[in-house]
């Protein structure tokens, strides 16, 4: 979906395809077939965006081979999709049955990390619409916080260094201009935006900068404007923004309030779970830790890293951010000129819903993303975005 911002510029909203588990070619390329399309079709449009997740074996299909690459790009124009950004954060395995920790391997001081994300920038360079110039790929923030060590930071940092170099050689030779964008997240090396301000001013290239999840914000507790005016001062790009809402419980101590969040402690994907004191921040690398003993305290709101649907927050003791994502969403294209142009609502989690929420087969799945699409769109109108065809 694109809009025409007051400025003149276009700014794509996507939906990310990392809600329907796929591993190969074959599997993408039924996603677009049915998910995408059906998704296209509710809304009434002629064309949607989708932030396309490639997981390694996919990828690697994609850019060994160049019959496959445009037999995708074919694939995508015959079904009304385009893309314009890719979610480069899992690397394989995002659909297996537990996820967990395993989603931060390999990180950026494993050369398998740079191999991945250049093949992908290779792929985005070659699916862009005729039209756009511009990609983007969101990422791990180089590490989770227990995989880091003095050595392999610097690996990190000069694989990003290397991945700069070879997105301007992209340019080069395709004149498409390809950004990667570090993706703060709750136990990471980079855990919010402010972390993520040091690496990158020291990474030193235009190129790498920052995807702003709006789930993640939250979790972290941070104020948007005040991030948004941290990231403008050091000067690091906003590549891309993820729009996501949290799960939100006001009153954590409350044994009806802790009743209601163990229902959202699954064990496919970890649920980092933070609270806001006057000591700090306080948190757990999951919600079931959060809801053992005394792990966390109680006496402030709990957020956790649960994505929830945008335009259905839970069911009262509970709810979500999306307020937040709001304040954001204001920040990011509301102004005068637009800080991203990219936008990608990543409800991932569908499927770890408690089982009365979840989506029943398919068309149930549609219908809730082209929702949580809908209500995208009507922010950005609201802003004074107009739709374009």
């Amino acid at each position: 979906m694109r809009f025409r911002h007051p400025d003149g510029t276009t700014v794509h909203l996507a939906y990310c395809t990392n809600v329907h588990p796929a591993e190969t070619l074959d599997g993408v390329i039924a996603q677009l077939r049915d998910h995408c399309e059906p998704v296209r079709r509710r809304l009434g449009r002629d064309r949607l965006g989708i932030g396309l997740w490639l997981a390694k074996d996919a990828a690697h299909a994609l850019v060994t081979d160049p019959s496959a690459l445009r037999g995708l790009r074919t694939e995508l124009d015959r079904r009304g999709l385009e893309v314009v950004t890719l979610n480069g954060f899992p690397y394989e395995g995002f659909g297996a049955e537990e996820v967990k920790y395993r989603v931060y391997k390999p990180d950026w001081a494993d050369p398998e990390r740079l191999d991945h994300t250049t093949a992908l920038a290779r792929v985005l360079a070659g699916l862009l619409p005729d039209d756009v110039t511009e990609g983007t790929i969101s990422t791990l923030p180089l590490a989770w916080r227990t995989a880091n060590d003095d050595g392999r930071a610097e690996a990190a940092r000069a694989a990003l260094r290397t991945l700069a170099e070879r997105l301007d050689a992209i340019e080069e030779l395709t004149g498409r201009s390809l950004r990667v964008g570090l993706e703060p997240e709750p136990g990471c090396v980079v855990e919010t935006t402010r972390d993520a301000i040091a690496p990158l001013t020291a990474i030193g290239r235009d190129r790498i900068g920052i995807c702003v999840d709006t789930c993640h914000l939250a979790t972290s507790f941070e104020d948007p404007d005040t991030a948004l005016d941290a990231l403008a001062e050091a000067r690091v790009p906003v590549v891309k923004s993820q729009l996501s809402a949290a799960l939100h419980a006001e009153h954590p101590h409350l044994p009806e309030v802790r009743e209601a969040l163990a229902a959202f402690a699954e064990p496919r994907f970890l649920h980092q779970t933070r609270t806001a004191t006057a000591a700090g921040l306080r948190g757990t690398d999951d919600l079931d830790e959060a809801l053992a003993g005394h792990a966390l305290p109680d006496a402030a709101p709990w957020r956790a890293h649960f994505h929830v649907p945008l335009h259905a927050a839970p069911a009262a003791p509970l709810t979500s951010t999306l307020p937040v994502l709001k304040t954001a969403l204001t920040r990011l294209v509301g102004g005068p000129v637009p800080l991203t142009r990219h936008l990608e609502v990543e409800t991932y989690t569908w499927q770890a819903l408690p089982p009365e929420l979840r989506p029943k087969g398919r068309t149930q799945l549609a219908e809730g993303i082209a929702a949580e699409l809908t209500l995208a769109r009507d922010l950005l109108t609201d802003l004074g975005l107009k739709e374009l065809p």
